[in-house]
């Protein structure tokens, strides 16, 4: 079954490739979720302790530099699979520390190469986690930002404060685009609070709905949640079956994909499938059309390279992150990437 699916996604990859030069222009998003980016310095007001040197996972600037080697390599590849020479417009990233890790991170050879920029905007985040937005200029131009907190309704969790969404407004392949960048509550949280985000989430992508009903929007992030679960399934209204997307609604291509058996990231020995890239109904083809006037979703894809993985000893095929057990491992994230692609008839 996995040999089939991967000659299936070769077969289409290719036959993006060649539409690409010959009739159409292809632009990869992505979304990474960096696991703990953190510089060495203590953010005052922020509870970095254990990203410290003398913290309890020793973090030296040996590691510190080695992390953003090791997430570069992954960012500059995402998208390659289509786009072998450009790769990725647009990337949102979660677990960045502050705009100082975002600004050492698009200095890494592999990004600057490409001259990446990023967006960020500093959150609540007690421990100091933010999202952000990094970005190719030849592809993206960012017009509008803003972070727009996460809310409580309960008046006792106020103290709790947690990241907001990262909205971004610009400018790929000639047309307005939105994207919103988020990490929801963690699962060790109940479930009412990824709820509660997801139906903030939809509530913000109405308000640029209103603005202009053909809004194009994509929403992004950790959401701690499968695509299946009510934050996503009700609370956000992300369908599973494109047939089922009214006009101003939200499809999630990776409900089908998990259903398959595979995700980002493993718990117990099973997958989830966390990170995810929703688009709204003006991304998409409407019944019977397959034209490409407009950007419309072509594909997506789980982003996988053999480093990624544990290569040998007990955990080997999991997932190689940053730490396990309190061992350094210089790995990389404890989640996989995930990238859709847009495609658009060249005029």
């Amino acid at each position: 079954m996995k040999k089939n699916l991967l000659l299936l996604f070769l077969l289409l990859t290719t036959g993006l490739c060649v539409s690409r030069a010959q009739k159409y222009a292809i632009y990869g998003v992505g979304f990474y979720n960096l696991e703990n980016l953190f510089d060495t310095k203590h953010d005052e007001g922020k509870n970095d302790y254990e990203y410290l040197p003398e913290g309890r996972n020793k973090w030296t600037e040996m590691k510190y530099q080695s992390k953003l080697r090791n997430m570069s390599t992954v960012l500059s590849e995402m998208g390659t699979d289509v786009l072998p020479e450009v790769g990725c417009a647009v990337i949102g990233v979660s677990e960045v520390e502050n705009r100082y890790c975002l600004q050492d991170l698009v200095n890494q050879p592999k990004l600057k190469a490409r001259d990446f920029k990023f967006v960020h905007v500093e959150g609540p985040d007690k421990r100091g986690v933010d999202c952000g937005l990094l970005y190719n200029p030849k592809f993206f131009t960012p017009q509008k930002v803003r972070l727009v907190p996460y809310v409580y309704e309960k008046k006792e969790d106020e103290g709790h404060a947690t990241r907001g969404f990262l909205t971004v407004t610009g400018t790929l392949a000639g047309e307005q685009i939105t994207v919103i960048v988020c990490h929801w509550p963690s699962r060790g949280a109940a479930s009412y609070y990824r709820e509660l985000a997801g139906r903030q989430v939809r509530t913000l992508k109405e308000s640029l709905q209103k603005e202009d009903p053909n809004a194009k929007i994509i929403i992004m992030g950790d959401m701690n949640d499968d695509p299946r679960d009510r934050s996503m399934s009700e609370a956000l209204g992300a369908k599973r079956d494109i047939k089922e997307v009214e006009p101003g609604g939200l499809y999630n291509p990776w409900w089908k994909l998990h259903d398959s058996g595979t995700g980002t990231l493993t718990f117990g020995g099973s997958w989830n499938l966390f990170d995810q890239i929703v688009v709204s109904y003006s991304l998409l083809h409407q019944e019977g059309q397959q034209d490409y006037n407009t950007l419309k979703f072509r594909q997506h894809q789980i982003f996988r390279r053999d480093y990624l993985f544990q290569q040998e000893g007990q955990y080997k095929g999991g997932i190689k992150r940053t730490h396990a057990g309190g061992v350094w491992l210089n790995g990389y994230s404890d989640h996989l990437p995930t990238v859709i692609y847009l495609m658009k008839e060249k005029k």
